[in-house]
């Protein structure tokens, strides 16, 4: 063995690292701006009477406004099934090698996006002064049933077709863009075992496309909700216009614009939550893990140790792994 006078270094224990942290004087700053900012908006919300949270309150839950509330909801359940089933026609018709198909859809999908869509719920609410009558028959020939246009179309349905159809044309480019982003040769495979069209599209297709589909589907959901305040022109009494009515006998405008927004933030909120889920479940494969849930955030934050943003779908140090 060599001796210390030789040159030997002794081993001993690591030289401890003195670990500096990084420091970010912008962040403290920024959180300081954004901490009076928010301060100033919470102190005017309380503090200033012209808000008059008393009558907010008063009118929360009066019978007008949830009157109002569920035509609201109805019109937006049904425009958007009404503009999904059309729009995956739509697009299927657009992909046709058909021309005429293809053409048709194209035209279809050109006039309703070229037009607003208040333009359209005037146009049908007024579809009687084209035709005062609507009639089944022979064409060109004679009718054997006929009726009145204006008995046809009421109102909510007069909104129902506007809100619906219109919606029918931005939904066929969603599906569309989703379809084509589905490999080309699976449905080449799935002819190749004797699938028909029609049944490609249904098995193979759609169900791999939904990953695509989904995110702007619940985009156009939450915005359908709002674009149903339109139908006000038409005089047709969702939530908004039962707030303008009551406004306009009782002349306190901003509260009952205060409470028309808080039930659209509540409703908006709660499709929010729904389109995440649906999403979390179609990405289902697309990454080795999925992202924490917001209650998985939730129940981590409470133990003491937050979920990583885009990390495992497992709260670390709970029993279970955590799942939400």
């Amino acid at each position: 063995m060599n001796s210390p006078d030789q040159g030997e270094v002794t081993p001993g224990p690591p030289a401890t690292i003195k670990a500096v942290p990084v420091r970010h004087p912008g962040r403290w700053a920024g959180a300081v701006v954004i901490a009076v900012l928010a301060a100033m908006l919470l102190h005017a919300l309380i503090f200033n009477p012209a808000f008059q949270w008393d009558v907010v309150g008063r009118y929360l839950f009066d019978s007008s406004i949830l009157r109002g509330l569920g035509v609201t909801l109805e019109l937006t359940a049904l425009s958007m099934v009404m503009g999904v089933l059309g729009g995956i026609i739509l697009a299927v018709m657009r992909l046709s090698p058909n021309p005429l198909l293809s053409a048709t859809a194209w035209f279809y999908i050109w006039v309703f996006r070229g037009t607003p869509v208040l333009v359209q719920l005037v146009f049908w609410n007024f579809l009687g002064a084209l035709w005062p009558k609507l009639s089944l028959g022979v064409p060109f020939g004679p009718s054997f049933w006929s009726e009145s246009t204006n008995s046809l179309i009421p109102v909510f349905t007069a909104a129902l077709l506007g809100l619906g159809l219109n919606e029918a044309a931005y939904m066929a480019e969603i599906v569309r863009g989703g379809i084509q982003s589905v490999d080309e040769g699976q449905g080449e495979a799935a002819h190749a075992l004797g699938m028909s069209r029609f049944r490609t599209m249904r098995r193979i297709v759609l169900p791999q496309a939904m990953r695509v589909i989904i995110p702007p589907t619940g985009n156009e959901t939450i915005s359908m909700l709002k674009t149903t305040s339109l139908v006000s022109v038409i005089a047709l009494e969702e939530l908004f216009r039962a707030g303008q009515n009551i406004y306009s006998r009782n002349f306190q405008t901003i509260p009952l614009l205060i409470t028309v927004s808080l039930w659209y933030l509540f409703l908006t909120s709660v499709l929010t939550v729904g389109q995440y889920y649906i999403e979390r479940y179609y990405g289902r494969g697309t990454t080795r893990s999925l992202p924490p849930t917001p209650l998985a955030r939730l129940r981590g934050l409470f133990a003491g140790k937050p979920v990583p943003g885009g990390g495992s779908d497992v709260v670390p140090g709970l029993e279970g792994g955590g799942h939400a």
